[in-house]
């Protein structure tokens, strides 16, 4: 059978990583995760005892193709509370996941053979899903000077684009972008006619200062948010966008014909997520001590080229003063350390040879001993 080109995209090298770690806990061995980005806890108390009680009240069926009206207008009362912002619900679009929302944005945004900017290192699959999706992604080479983040200078010199991707704490260098850049890349896009999609699925998840979001700049952007990070709900597939009101109808339209709807056990539990202030705190407490303890002793273990993450749990790491190839690099800190690290090349497919993305989402015991194992082993090497 003939494949389409449309498929021919690069594999998630972090879910090989994950595939070749999950082998060698098979095989017996202890395994530190410093590779992916999932929280170590569970979906809060209140998430699943919302759907227990669902779940003995009758079926759950489908919902209507844009979520249920009262997790919308939860949703909607987050913007609120998180940055005073007056959202209208009609404007939430409930997702399966951020990745549904990516797949909708850009279906919805974009033409055969549009040119999509995004920063490189960036998350990998923007890349591959513009790619299925016959669209060209065009990278932007970030500095560390910048943060690993764009600039508005970069996006005025990149021609002919019909829109822009910008994440904000970043995947995966966990920076962030403050009021007067994030307005910036709004307007250079706008100066082209570029959409604007701000990807926010670590919003919440920041140790000074709180993320800002494209909402408190402008209206006319594609917000995307998840509930898998700040609320520790990865696997349930559950996210939300925030759209302009001119686009609701276009979203509606391509939702009911690719998903039908979110999954509504996973829209009951998101909804009780919502009310568990206390148990996320006490999470997000957990990774700032988890970064306190990489800033501290990464360094000393021997890698210190970053930028210092404002959110998310991620540190991008220059190792380029121990290998060029980090796929292998990876492989031997595996095999030797028993610790998972991500190469840098799922980011960065022209640099990444030369950096690490190491996770601290786990719980700070799993960190400790990983911190303790990569410094053991870069004195061995």
């Amino acid at each position: 059978m003939k494949g389409s080109r449309r498929s021919a995209v690069d594999p998630f090298i972090v879910m090989d990583v994950m595939e070749a770690a999950r082998a060698a806990e098979e095989a017996g061995r202890h395994i530190i995760h410093m590779e992916v980005g999932q929280p170590g806890t569970p979906a809060p108390a209140l998430a699943r005892k919302a759907l227990a009680a669902a779940m003995e009240a009758g079926p759950l069926g489908y919902t209507v193709a844009l979520g249920l009206p009262d997790l919308r207008a939860r949703i909607a009362r987050l913007y609120a509370d998180w940055y005073g912002l007056n959202l209208d619900p009609a404007r939430v679009v409930v997702t399966s996941g951020s990745s549904a929302g990516f797949l909708l944005a850009f279906t919805a945004l974009f033409d055969a053979g549009d040119r999509v900017a995004l920063g490189a290192p960036g998350y990998p699959s923007y890349r591959q899903i513009l790619k299925a999706l016959s669209l060209v992604p065009v990278d932007i080479e970030t500095s560390p000077e910048a943060r690993y983040q764009p600039t508005s200078d970069q996006v005025r010199a990149t021609a002919d684009l019909a829109g822009l991707i910008v994440a904000s704490p970043a995947n995966p260098s966990g920076t962030m972008l403050d009021r007067p850049a994030l307005a910036d890349l709004i307007e250079a896009a706008a100066e082209q006619g570029a959409a604007f999609v701000s990807d926010e699925i670590y919003h919440g998840l920041h140790y000074e200062g709180r993320g800002v979001s494209a909402l408190e700049v402008s209206d006319d952007v594609i917000v995307i948010n998840s509930f898998s990070k700040y609320f520790s709900m990865t696997g349930w597939r559950i996210g939300w966008m925030v759209v302009p009101d001119s686009m609701i109808r276009p979203f509606e339209r391509l939702a009911q014909n690719m998903f039908i709807c979110p999954p509504h056990a996973s829209q009951i539990a998101a909804l009780g997520a919502m009310e568990a202030e206390a148990e996320l705190q006490a999470n997000r407490a957990i990774y700032a001590e988890n970064r306190r303890l990489m800033l501290e002793r990464l360094p000393q273990a021997g890698i210190g080229h970053f930028a210092p993450p404002d959110g998310a749990f991620y540190i991008y790491a220059d190792v380029s003063d121990l290998t060029d190839d980090s796929l292998a690099f990876s492989q031997a800190i595996l095999a030797e350390a028993g610790v998972a690290v991500t190469p840098g090349l799922d980011f960065d497919p022209a640099r990444g040879g030369r950096t690490l993305r190491l996770s601290y989402a786990r719980a700070t015991a799993d960190i400790t001993e990983g911190l303790e194992r990569l410094a053991a082993f870069l004195r061995r090497g």
